[in-house]
């Protein structure tokens, strides 16, 4: 399927990415919105003018090129063709995007990511350091035990669902104490009477709406407090 939003172009590890962006009527922190495995769809470009109706300056790079999917086989070797580390590294040039708009204030941007897009959300502030000022991962877990956390500066509030069947309480608890061994972050954690994709209001199947809407404002009240 061929995605519809797509409206800028920056540079992002040798190649030209592309995304989808939204501002506000003047300035504001910049974020970056990392998709779901099913690709830069309508859901990620919805949090994206939302992020932008509360004043931020929102970009959801699209890492699919182009391409969204319905099928979980196809999102799922979708997925697997963009290790982890190299996305986080193709998404640094969101963040030198971002930071070098003109309407995007302050010194560092935050990430909001959403299942794969919130494992790539986490690796990317280890990765950034001071250039990212808040990570916001919705049920996403990188690969606690190869993940380099050491260079992780930015505070973190996690978003999982109680009765996620692909992340366990115990896995978030791995990474919370691996995160607290090697940064001085402490990572803020929150589960929700919910499943997988509990945000994602496109997927009845997944979504849980009284989880949604509490997830969110904690969203916005923690990206302000350490974005302004």
């Amino acid at each position: 399927m061929t995605n519809p939003h797509q409206n800028v172009s920056f540079p992002s590890n040798g190649r030209t990415a592309h995304g989808y962006l939204a501002t506000p009527s003047g300035s504001g922190p910049g974020v970056v919105v990392i998709q779901e495995w099913w690709g830069l769809t309508d859901h990620v470009a919805d949090v994206v003018d939302r992020l932008a109706a509360e004043g931020f300056v929102a970009l959801a790079p699209d890492l699919y090129g182009g391409r969204t999917t319905h099928d979980g086989k196809e999102a799922a070797r979708l997925m697997q063709a963009l290790p982890v580390d190299r996305a986080a590294r193709d998404l640094a040039g969101a963040v030198d995007f971002l930071l070098g708009h003109e309407q995007v204030s302050g010194s560092s941007v935050g990430v909001v990511g959403f299942c794969m897009g919130g494992k790539f959300a986490i690796v990317l502030g280890a990765q950034q350091g001071e250039r990212v000022g808040a990570v916001v991962p919705f049920y996403g877990l990188p690969s606690v035990a190869e993940t380099d956390f050491s260079g992780l500066t930015a505070p973190m509030l996690c978003h999982f669902g109680e009765y996620d069947r692909t992340i366990s309480v115990d896995a978030v608890g791995e990474l919370r104490d691996k995160v607290q061994q090697q940064s001085p972050v402490r990572p803020q954690i929150y589960f929700y009477p919910a499943g997988h994709a509990f945000f994602n209001d496109q997927n009845p199947a997944s979504y849980h709406e009284d989880s949604a809407r509490t997830a969110w404002p904690r969203t916005l009240d923690f990206l302000r407090r350490h974005l302004t």
